[in-house]
């Protein structure tokens, strides 16, 4: 994969995920803050309402009180006409005259004041009446003072009642004067309003905590609650208890506590949603980024282990192919120690090329569970000596040494002998090969519990932090370049891996680039 198309790709993708996060939090956002506006607009009604009914509730007991005493004083009033209105027209084609009056009369009541618990001798009460009378005279030869003495109207109508309008507004004129001189717990209890509160509250399903209480001019009163905090950020209030000059004495405030809370359980189910399906889209991009970097590695690892197995086999097909050459030669062919020596060579490059196949066909194989592994009980330390005697020429090619230091006494192990004596050789192989110098390689062998431990320690060029890691994989080979002055695949250890699993054992390594590598295995012994 093209190395500026995969930066590109990776941006994108890490782009895009980061724009849906930020959408995801603009709409929180932009939702809380909704909440807040609809909590707000909720409230503020809410508080009005009250309000409203604080004042009604207020001017009831007043009417109340007031009928009680106008039907209980047994007294008559005192009528004044306040204003009368005449009206007249005259019919001159049918000798008809239509009189129309109508008197405005006010009664006073004057009644004690210990009704209203008012330290005065008396209360003046006013009650307001309207007489409407219609006259119909069909003898038109009449004037307005013959009409009022004497004369009868050939029809009369006459109705009567109260006017409300004056009532009510000579009625809230009374009652606020009053009220407004008597204390506030006597005219509103916390029961009360808590009441009135909880019930406008609920209705507008505000269902959350609330605390109140009632403001003189500043100052706290005895009417709130018992947890009421003033705190600017999640208070309202609204002036109560009107007087008649328009003065606003006191102010009702509602504070909620936990106002921040209830916003966000608001938001609770399609945020835990959202919460989710963002965290399935950051996965689903791990997975995929991923995946990418890993096809990429992949991708460049295969590369190298081509380039390196084609090294692998140019050589023996050069060698063979020389080799043939030779034989064809005439003065060669006569010649039967020089034509078998040629056929040992090309005997020996060929099975180099086979033990390679082998090689990768044992770890498909292996990953494919398609390799039966029969297990015996056998000595780990013969195996080890075994593997020794198998890579000693190659030793001895570099003049290197092997030494051991057998120090467990239980060396008996289920294990398939071939394979391990094979993990043991490519471990050994490993350490002559990464060996620049002579190659110096320790074994050690020592039990704990019930475990036998074995380390192969070298003097080679050792392996960084990130190597360690993935050395046991497939392929894996620290990055050379072109570099082939030491030649593999990547597959041995990964097979030396798949076979210590196998046997049930665990194997890793310790290393420090420069100083050397030391491979542990360790292997459960037969109780």
């Amino acid at each position: 994969m093209n190395k500026l198309f995969f930066k590109l790709l990776v941006l994108l993708m890490s782009l895009s995920l980061i724009g849906i996060i930020l959408v995801q939090v603009y709409w929180f956002n932009t939702s809380f803050k909704n909440n807040d506006e609809q909590f707000k607009f909720h409230v503020k009604q809410v508080i009005g309402n009250v309000a409203d009914k604080l004042q009604k509730r207020e001017a009831y007991g007043f009417y109340d009180k007031y009928n009680h005493i106008k039907d209980s004083t047994g007294k008559i009033p005192q009528k004044n006409d306040l204003l009368e209105f005449y009206y007249v027209q005259k019919n001159a084609r049918t000798n008809k005259t239509i009189i129309y009056s109508n008197s405005i009369i006010s009664e006073d009541y004057d009644i004690s004041s210990t009704f209203l618990d008012k330290k005065l001798d008396s209360v003046k009460f006013k009650n307001f009446n309207s007489k409407r009378v219609t006259e119909v005279y069909n003898n038109n030869n009449i004037d307005n003072s013959s009409v009022q003495q004497s004369s009868m109207p050939d029809v009369k109508i006459e109705k009567s009642g109260n006017l409300d309008v004056l009532d009510n507004a000579q009625f809230e004129i009374f009652y606020k004067d009053i009220s407004s001189a008597m204390p506030l717990d006597e005219r509103v209890s916390v029961e009360i309003l808590r009441k009135f509160l909880k019930e406008e509250l609920e209705e507008y399903g505000v269902k959350t905590r609330f605390e109140f209480g009632i403001y003189s001019n500043g100052l706290a009163t005895k009417i709130k609650s018992d947890g009421f905090r003033y705190d600017k950020n999640v208070t309202y209030s609204i002036p109560v208890f009107t007087d008649n000059d328009g003065n606003n004495k006191y102010q009702l405030l509602v504070t909620f506590p936990h106002k921040k809370k209830f916003l966000l359980s608001e938001l609770i189910g399609i945020t835990v949603l959202s919460i989710i399906f963002t965290l399935i889209i950051i996965i689903a991009y791990s997975s995929a980024l991923n995946q990418l970097i890993r096809q990429r590695h992949i991708s460049e690892i295969k590369t190298d282990f081509i380039n390196n197995m084609t090294h692998e086999f140019k050589t023996p097909i050069a060698t063979i192919n020389l080799a043939l050459d030779a034989i064809k030669n005439p003065k060669i062919i006569e010649d039967k120690e020089k034509v078998f020596r040629y056929l040992q060579m090309i005997k020996d490059e060929n099975k180099r090329m086979h033990a390679q196949v082998e090689n990768v066909l044992r770890i498909s194989k292996l990953e494919k569970k398609e390799l039966n592994i029969s297990k015996e009980s056998t000595d780990v330390q013969g195996i080890i000596n075994d593997a020794i005697e198998h890579v000693n020429l190659i030793l001895e090619d570099r003049q290197g040494t092997i030494t051991t230091h057998f120090q467990a006494n239980r060396t008996s192990v289920l294990l398939n002998e071939v394979y391990f004596t094979n993990v043991v050789v490519n471990i050994l192989e490993n350490a002559i090969k990464y060996s620049p110098d002579i190659p110096v390689i320790e074994v050690f062998t020592e039990n704990i519990k019930d475990i036998i431990i074995i380390k192969i320690k070298d003097n080679g060029i050792g392996m960084s932090k990130v190597a360690q890691k993935r050395v046991f994989e497939k392929f894996y080979r620290e990055h050379t370049g072109d570099l082939h002055n030491v030649k593999g695949h990547g597959l041995g250890l990964a097979y030396v891996k798949r076979i210590v699993d196998d046997h049930n054992g665990q194997v890793y390594v310790e290393s420090e680039k420069g100083k050397g590598s030391t491979f542990i295995i360790k292997l459960p012994l037969i109780n």
